[in-house]
């Protein structure tokens, strides 16, 4: 088999642009030669990714809240078919977005193109009867957790579970104590990370609400300093206009550095999403807490057949961190749950127990694992 000339990936949104990076890397060694294009982040674009589009411009969740974004997603999806359709790539990948690349999947694989999902959407939880489109669209799932590939190939559709980066990056041992030593902060202060995600949507939903939060906490300890990692540029001057009404909490906001800030919380206030597992992977006790429209969450609550939204609780099967959600999330709510972790030792150190053999499972040299199975597709072909 010739070496492939062209790969086309898309990404919509952080999380994607982080796994999209690796594969390429990993790509790289294996094709030098190879061009990769489609729609990528800051880190993809930093590896020579030629990007069509603005990544951001893809990043819209919900079930309402995409419909006033529909012509410009529409638009951009099917530029996107056309220049494919064209001239065809390799293979194409998705990774995430899965109401935008499945569909986009669907039609180039009619054309003859190889198609590769990577990150199952979440069809073991809700909307089964996707798992049909899904078998069509696409030559190979690559899915991140054990559990996904099992329900895959009950339904007979090709598939790799190729763990998470993360695992492979982040030790198994917490390093909690050592980040703070590298960073100069103090051994044994007590720092809240607030992370209220990397949206528009959600830093409007969910910010005030986790800084009143953190007030409520530093009125039961005033020796609670509060860390907050903005997503992007955006994010941050968006963060600092919300920051700028609670001058007593003294927040430290940074920009892009979640990984850091995490690593040195005892404990990490935080969206639903992907960022829960990277909390997870380096052991740090969380709080999830997220808000949807009000509409959005009435029908997932009447479709979503899981008990669990965070991928903690979903990978362990039972709860092992609290979720609020929607009219949970409250200032009182949030910050009692807070209080808790912070004042329960043992409880912390059963967590990291339970995060470790969690890990473990995850850890599977997931940029290499990912890479040989696309080119095991292309030789097959």
């Amino acid at each position: 088999m010739k070496s492939p000339s062209r790969i086309a990936i898309v990404v919509g949104e952080d999380s994607g642009d982080l796994l999209g990076t690796g594969l390429i890397k990993a790509l790289k060694a294996r094709y030098p030669d190879c061009i990769f294009e489609g729609v990528g982040g800051r880190r993809m674009l930093a590896e020579g990714f030629i990007s069509h589009h603005a990544m951001d411009r893809l990043a819209v969740m919900g079930l309402i809240e995409p419909l006033k974004r529909l012509p410009e997603l529409l638009g951009i999806r099917k530029s996107l078919r056309l220049r494919y359709s064209q001239n065809p790539p390799d293979v194409f990948i998705g990774i995430d977005a899965p109401d935008f690349n499945l569909s986009l999947e669907l039609a180039l694989r009619e054309k003859g193109v190889k198609t590769v999902h990577y990150v199952s959407p979440s069809v073991w939880a809700w909307r089964q009867g996707r798992v049909k489109k899904i078998a069509r669209a696409v030559d190979l799932m690559l899915t991140l957790f054990p559990f996904e590939a099992a329900f895959y190939q009950d339904h007979r559709v090709p598939v790799v579970c190729v763990g998470h980066t993360l695992a492979d990056q982040i030790p198994l041992e917490d390093k909690k104590y050592e980040k703070r030593q590298q960073l100069g902060l103090d051994a044994e202060g007590k720092y809240l990370a607030i992370l209220p995600g990397s949206r528009k949507s959600e830093v409007e939903k969910l910010c005030r609400t986790f800084l009143q939060a953190a007030e409520l906490c530093r009125a039961n300890d005033p020796n609670i300093h509060v860390l907050i990692p903005a997503a992007n540029n955006a994010r941050y001057e968006q963060i600092t206009s919300i920051v700028s009404d609670f001058p007593k909490l003294n927040v430290q906001l940074s920009k892009a550095n979640s990984h850091d800030v995490m690593a040195v919380a005892d404990v990490v206030l935080i969206a639903s999403g992907t960022s829960t597992l990277e909390a997870l992977l380096l052991k740090r006790p969380m709080v999830i807490a997220y808000r949807v429209a009000g509409l959005t969450f009435w029908l997932l609550k009447r479709l979503v057949k899981s008990k669990y939204v965070g991928l903690p609780n979903l990978l362990a099967g039972k709860s092992l961190v609290p979720e609020l959600l929607q009219d949970q999330a409250t200032p009182e709510n949030i910050s009692a749950e807070i209080i808790k972790a912070l004042n329960d030792d043992s409880r912390q150190q059963q967590l990291i127990n339970e995060y470790v053999s969690i890990h473990q499972t995850l850890k599977k040299n997931a940029d290499e694992t990912a890479a040989s199975a696309v080119e095991n597709l292309l030789k097959n072909s």
